[in-house]
């Protein structure tokens, strides 16, 4: 089973300030709460997450490689995150408006081992709504 979430965020900022922080990999990071930590390659934009999911079979952090596969800058970024535990893509749309951004936000979530897919179908929404918060804090404050 795949878990798939689409949600639209709108915001009363700049579309510049909602690109700057969803197109940065440490930010995307650290609003997700599952992601125990995790390191940025400067050079690249890749990171790594620890992620910590509470799921039988899987006892310690899992070692999420993810990296951006597609960028058009200020507008869209891809990511795909992978491991032997999950393999996540996530894609955002960052789209003017009259009063603002919109922010398109799609996540697909495969699990590889049992209980993933279930994990996520319970739990995306709070994780979204996480990136929300964090996004909305940082981009307002500075509107």
């Amino acid at each position: 089973m795949t878990v798939r979430v689409r949600r639209v965020f709108e915001f009363d900022a700049p579309p510049e300030a909602v690109w700057d922080f969803i197109s940065d990999p440490s930010k995307r990071a650290d609003s997700i709460s599952v992601v125990e930590r995790y390191e940025v390659d400067e050079e690249s934009g890749d990171a790594t997450w620890h992620v910590r999911l509470p799921i039988p079979f899987v006892n310690s952090t899992a070692r999420v490689e993810t990296s951006d596969i597609a960028r058009d800058p200020p507008r869209h970024v891809k990511f795909v995150g992978k491991s032997s535990v999950l393999r996540v893509t996530g894609e955002h749309t960052v789209e003017a408006t009259d009063g603002g951004a919109r922010l398109v936000n799609e996540f697909v979530v495969d699990g590889r081992v049992p209980g993933v897919e279930r994990f996520f179908e319970r739990n995306l929404d709070t994780e979204l709504e996480n990136l929300e918060r964090a996004l909305r804090g940082a981009v307002e404050s500075d509107a």
